[in-house]
């Protein structure tokens, strides 16, 4: 079969590889669609980054490179290893491909996306979703109802990303937010948030397409650099900042300018990741009781809690998800780099 296989960095080549068979209590899928996250860009341009260590197998799972890519991934389920219960072949899903030691103390919690040795199908595993077929645990699967297809599919795990950092914000139906930056990611938490009954949402965005995209799906914007973030935010929220912001640029101008946008006790969510070190200024933390959280990843019940949320209409792919094959996905992550478009999904048969 092909597959789009990382052997370093900036180096990804779609070649033949053996096609999986599925062991004891697996799932073997036909991949569908698989997109193109945020976290594979550091993968291919700055492993460390990523978390990956490029010398040593996974602590977990073993894997040593080369690695097929696609952590974010929908699929049908073509064959049953021994002793699986519960999955049916022909069922369509989406897959939680999350790796995690059960033994340290984010695992002894039921904080598995916190794992101190997380790894994920699909960037430190046995395979991924950027190939024809792939195989993983039945626990990790979660089907699809009807109503959500397998293009949306693909769409669950970035959209659980989201999902989980509001869920970490604590924010309230009717309540305020700020969102800093429009990828997929600031698509997906202004998604989750709608879903939560927040309506009040303004989003930080510099780059005009991207504004023009999430304006498009009815997002209210602004331009931090040309505009006045600080009075579009008291016009939101009549003077008193928001109760929880969000920074899914991963850049430091975005943090910084959205912990002054919080109004008395409100929460910044960090869920994107930061290639470099950004100075802050703690007092104005300590003078308005507010607080910076993180965000990694996902539980299973993100997932579920987003299917059934895709499953009541509340996402919309217009205008942002583009379909690609294996064959330009090399080109489609020097794109995403270059800030040119939001979310590619590579289907994987082709």
């Amino acid at each position: 079969m092909r597959a789009a296989q990382f052997h370093g960095t900036e180096d990804l080549r779609v070649e033949e590889v053996a096609e999986p068979a599925a062991g004891p209590g697996q799932v073997k899928l036909r991949n569908a669609f698989a997109g193109i996250c945020g976290s594979d860009l550091h993968a291919y341009y700055a492993p460390e980054a990523a978390g990956l260590d490029l010398t040593s197998p996974h602590p977990v799972t073993g894997a040593t490179l080369p690695q097929i890519l696609g952590h974010e991934f929908s699929g049908t389920v073509v064959e049953l290893g021994d002793g699986v219960t519960g999955v049916e072949v022909g069922d369509r899903v989406a897959v939680w491909p999350v790796y995690y030691c059960g033994k340290c103390a984010a695992c002894r919690e039921g904080r598995y996306n916190a794992c101190r040795l997380i790894g994920f199908h699909g960037l430190t595993s046995h395979g991924g979703g950027m190939a024809e077929f792939t195989t993983v645990d039945a626990s990790m699967v979660h089907r699809l109802p009807e109503s959500v297809d397998l293009r949306l599919g693909a769409l669950v795990e970035p959209m659980a990303v989201a999902w989980h950092a509001v869920e970490r914000s604590g924010v309230q139906a009717g309540q305020t937010a700020l969102v800093a930056g429009a990828g997929p990611i600031g698509i997906g938490v202004w998604f989750a948030l709608r879903a939560h009954g927040v309506t009040d949402v303004l989003v930080s965005e510099p780059s005009a397409p991207r504004r023009a995209t999430i304006e498009a799906l009815g997002a209210r914007t602004v331009d931090p650099v040309n505009e006045d973030l600080a009075a579009a935010v008291a016009g939101l929220t009549g003077g008193d900042g928001v109760h929880a912001a969000f920074d899914a640029a991963g850049a430091g101008p975005a943090l910084t300018s959205a912990i002054p946008a919080l109004r008395p006790g409100g929460r910044l969510v960090v869920v994107a990741i930061h290639e470099r070190p950004t100075e802050l200024f703690p007092t104005a933390l300590v003078m308005s009781e507010t607080e910076i959280a993180g965000a990694l990843a996902y539980l299973p019940e993100d997932f579920d809690a987003v299917i059934a949320a895709m499953a009541d209409g509340a996402y919309d792919t217009t205008g942002w998800v583009d379909e690609i094959g294996l064959d330009g996905v090399v080109d489609a992550i020097g794109a995403l780099r270059a800030g040119k478009g939001a979310k590619f999904l590579v289907r994987s048969d082709s």
